[in-house]
């Protein structure tokens, strides 16, 4: 019976590898700063649900909830400094994060752009690739490892060499709006929205560099709700709410 369902379930999956994308501010829960760690077994477990369908999964966290660089940079800190400093943070928020996740049973590597092999591995591209094959998650972290790049750079990088089929950006709303929802009761969603579109009206999707790229490479984006439970999962199964981000 169970390889049954297994096999009714197959086809409704959408993607079979993709990158999901968070803020460290996610990490946060209710704190002003920091790991909430009942936070990060939250989204582990949001991970997991979708690693049981048999989806190969990327990850890439910011550092916002720890250090982030253009703060540093406005207070007076050395831009590139400060930036460095931003990619540990996300290191750090990666290692939370696998610690999670071997903790619900799924095998994960963190896999850094600035060499520490005492606690991860280098990028390597094909290596990396394997992970994924074997069903590994992939958590990578320290962004592109050049100042000046954001996590959303890197996620975008990531997921075009990975051959990942879509990026999920995980937020606080349940997709892009033409304003702040949270400001503006007459916000509106899109269901869909292009790339330019989000250049020309700065929908804050991503930064200007990371669109760009996906524009590039054909990759489309899906904003959801990370705080909706199950939402990554339905949108895999073709469910949700979302918008996606595509030409």
């Amino acid at each position: 019976m169970d390889g049954q369902k297994t096999a009714a379930k197959a086809p409704q999956v959408t993607y079979k590898r993709v990158l999901l994308k968070i803020s460290g501010e996610a990490l946060m829960g209710d704190q002003g700063y920091g790991l909430h760690p009942p936070t990060v077994s939250r989204i582990a477990s949001e991970v997991k649900a979708v690693h049981d369908l048999g989806v190969e999964i990327c990850m890439v966290i910011g550092g916002g909830n720890i250090f982030r660089g253009l703060q540093g940079a406005a207070q007076g800190m050395e831009r590139t400094t400060a930036d460095y400093m931003g990619m540990l943070a996300t290191v750090m928020n990666a290692l939370a994060m696998q610690a999670a996740l071997e903790a619900l049973g799924i095998h994960t590597r963190v896999i850094s752009a600035i060499p520490m092999d005492q606690v991860c591995e280098p990028y390597i591209r094909r290596r990396a690739v394997r992970h994924l094959e074997k069903k590994r998650v992939c958590i990578f972290a320290a962004g592109t490892g050049n100042p000046y790049f954001t996590t959303d750079t890197a996620a975008t990088l990531r997921a075009n060499e990975m051959g990942c089929e879509a990026i999920f950006k995980g937020t606080k709303v349940d997709g892009v709006y033409d304003k702040d929802p949270k400001k503006h009761d007459d916000a509106k969603r899109y269901d869909t929205v292009s790339y330019d579109e989000v250049l020309q009206k700065h929908l804050g999707v991503m930064d200007a560099s990371a669109i760009a790229l996906a524009r590039e490479n054909n990759k489309p984006i899906i904003v959801f709700s990370l705080d909706e439970p199950g939402g990554f999962r339905g949108i895999l199964a073709g469910e949700g709410t979302y918008t996606i981000v595509k030409g």
